[in-house]
């Protein structure tokens, strides 16, 4: 329920922090998709591009945090105005996180053009990579729309991410020991591979806060946070899952 103020300066106020917040996850989500997108074609142009636009997500905080505290000391705000901002704050850090990951990926390309791997690697990453945009869309459309009866399906989805990631972590240790020359590549697909699954994680954090934002209560502590790859071993030449 969108609350309205005697001073409309202030609703204008908060307003903005909103656009500002959907103008970022825009920005986070076109990185990710560019960021892969010059992975899988070693596009080494875009993903100059990606690096370039990492830039917009910084000052996109850095404006956020400005703008929040100078509403705080101004507004003094209470109760829901209080929690909007604050929680604002905290879903523009997670945006901006998102940027750097997905920035991450876009440094690689290079490394990894040099090397190309099978196929089905690169559709590995790419099917993860539209697991993890799917959550974030969905999860800044509940921000946009406040309708929060989604987001514990969403909350749990985190769980599909983390399995496709150890899957994709297990063909990557294969690739390398098949031959040692994938060594190279496949640790850098590795990280990206990790980047992409924190990019899930984000996701998750945005979907606490926005429930936050919404109901005033903290959504339970309990829920899988972690990829289970810590359990992936080598034994007798074989990778296996411990």
């Amino acid at each position: 329920m969108t609350t309205h103020h005697i001073v409309s300066a202030y609703d204008e106020e908060l307003a903005s922090l909103g656009n500002r917040i959907a103008a970022m996850g825009g920005h986070a989500e076109r990185m990710v998709e560019q960021a892969v997108a010059a992975l899988i074609n070693a596009d080494q142009a875009l993903a100059r591009k990606v690096i370039a636009d990492d830039l917009v997500l910084d000052e996109g905080q850095r404006w956020i945090d400005d703008q929040s505290i100078v509403l705080i000391a101004k507004r003094q705000p209470m109760a829901d105005d209080l929690r909007e901002i604050i929680g604002t704050i905290r879903i523009a850090a997670d945006l901006e996180r998102v940027g750097d990951l997905g920035k991450s990926i876009a440094k690689r390309v290079v490394a990894v053009a040099d090397a190309r791997q099978p196929v089905q690697l690169f559709r590995g990453l790419e099917a993860l990579a539209n697991l993890a945009l799917t959550q974030l869309k969905q999860v800044l459309d509940v921000f946009a729309s406040r309708d929060v009866a989604a987001i514990s399906f969403m909350r749990d989805r985190d769980e599909e991410i983390d399995a496709m990631y150890t899957s994709l972590f297990r063909e990557l240790l294969t690739y390398m020991m098949e031959d040692p020359r994938n060594i190279s590549p496949c640790t850098h697909l590795l990280f990206c591979a990790k980047n992409i699954e924190r990019i899930g994680d984000h996701a998750t954090n945005i979907a606490e806060t926005v429930f936050y934002i919404v109901t005033g209560e903290q959504l339970p502590l309990e829920r899988p946070k972690e990829d289970k790859s810590h359990k992936v071993v080598m034994i007798g030449g074989k990778v296996i899952r411990a």
